[in-house]
């Protein structure tokens, strides 16, 4: 059992945490204040290979591990966690897209993705199907050679950036089998986009698409007929735990910067670090987000290595963004007024990470994924 990085990986640590530290701390607040990300950005994490992680070698990308695309979420996450959405989607969608896709469409579809020229999204959740999502209602209705999308997807993060989505339609009947995926530019007439105001992560752009008679051709079905929903829920092995590094990610940086005030800060003439009553409760979350973090590395060595990674994602996936949320807590209660307020660094911290708690599925969604793994379906809920 080796808990150690690469000399690869451990640059890639180096590297992406001097971009996060030059192009994404210092534009943390101005981001979330005007509630999008600044011009130049998207080219920024371009020119830095970000969205070119996960994407095969022969098609412009770096053919990266998962755990280096975690290593390099974790970087992101800790410097503003708005950011990571398009390089996760990036890494989740190229995957569904190179594991599924012709070659023709891999190789028309990959390269502008690894270039960041694709920003895409995936358009998976409706306003009643969110947990539900093999209920999905979006009708893709046969036309000719090709299909026509009617409906809308809601909850759908960086919608008001991307130029690309990977949309799941209904071209069968009930139930999963009948979800087909396509892969289709976001500029037509026939789509309207509309913004979402959000608690936090107010940069990620997270919006409403609605399709009203848009029109896709055969050569943007990904896969087979009815193979879109098994595609995403192959994807979400790995990309929930990507997720839970990226919440882990923040809670750690809260901590750090709760750390730091326990040591600055003194009360009856002592540091407030010297009180068990403020440093064991700091602890103690450093605890359960290193516990967190290691199942969240196991899940992605053992995609790496070819096994079933759903076990340790799915667990990580519940208990990370928890685990997450309670530390930027505590981080703020340490640090008090300075913690409070929009003006200090926890406050955007922790509307943030909410939001994890309910990305790629809720904690009851992702428990009662292990359930049915552990027990077996006739024997879990």
């Amino acid at each position: 059992m080796d808990f150690t990085f690469t000399p690869s990986q451990n640059e890639l640590v180096k590297r992406v945490g001097e971009f996060a530290a030059d192009k994404i701390a210092p534009h943390r607040k101005e981001q979330d204040s005007g509630a999008t990300y600044r011009p130049g950005l998207i080219p920024d994490m371009a020119a830095a290979d970000l969205f070119a992680l996960r994407i095969p070698v022969r098609y412009g990308g770096l053919g990266l591990d998962a755990v280096s695309a975690g290593i390099a979420l974790e970087q992101l996450a800790a410097a503003d966690l708005s950011v990571c959405f398009p390089v996760l989607n990036s890494a989740l969608i190229g995957g569904v897209l190179a594991d599924n896709g012709t070659p023709e469409q891999s190789a028309r579809w990959l390269p502008p993705l690894a270039r960041g020229e694709h920003v895409v999204a995936l358009a998976l959740t409706e306003p009643a199907h969110g947990t539900d999502a093999a209920g999905i209602q979006l009708q893709a209705r046969a036309d000719g050679d090709g299909w026509v999308l009617t409906g809308e997807k809601t909850s759908i993060m960086i919608a008001a950036h991307a130029t690309h989505a990977l949309v799941f339609a209904r071209t069968g009947g009930e139930g999963p089998g009948g979800i087909s995926a396509f892969y289709t530019p976001l500029d037509g007439e026939r789509i309207r986009r509309e913004r979402l105001t959000d608690l936090g992560c107010r940069a990620g752009g997270r919006g409403r698409l609605v399709f009203d008679g848009h029109r896709v051709g055969p050569g943007d079905l990904v896969g087979a007929p009815g193979g879109g929903f098994a595609a995403v829920m192959r994807g979400f092995g790995v990309s929930r735990a990507l997720i839970a590094l990226m919440a882990i990610a923040v809670g750690n940086a809260a901590l750090e910067e709760a750390y730091a005030h326990a040591t600055r800060r003194t009360a009856f003439g002592r540091p407030l670090g010297r009180f068990q009553s403020v440093s064991f409760p700091l602890v103690e979350h450093t605890t359960l987000l290193h516990a967190a973090r290691l199942v969240a590395y196991e899940a992605l060595c053992r995609a790496d290595r070819g096994e079933d990674p759903r076990i340790p994602s799915n667990m990580a996936k519940w208990w990370a963004p928890k685990a997450a949320v309670e530390a930027v807590h505590q981080a703020l209660l340490t640090m008090g007024h300075l913690g409070w307020s929009e003006d200090g660094p926890i406050a955007q911290r922790l509307r943030d990470v909410i939001g994890l708690q309910l990305a790629d599925g809720t904690a009851a969604a992702t428990k009662l994924t292990v359930a049915r793994l552990v027990l077996g379906r006739e024997y879990a809920p």
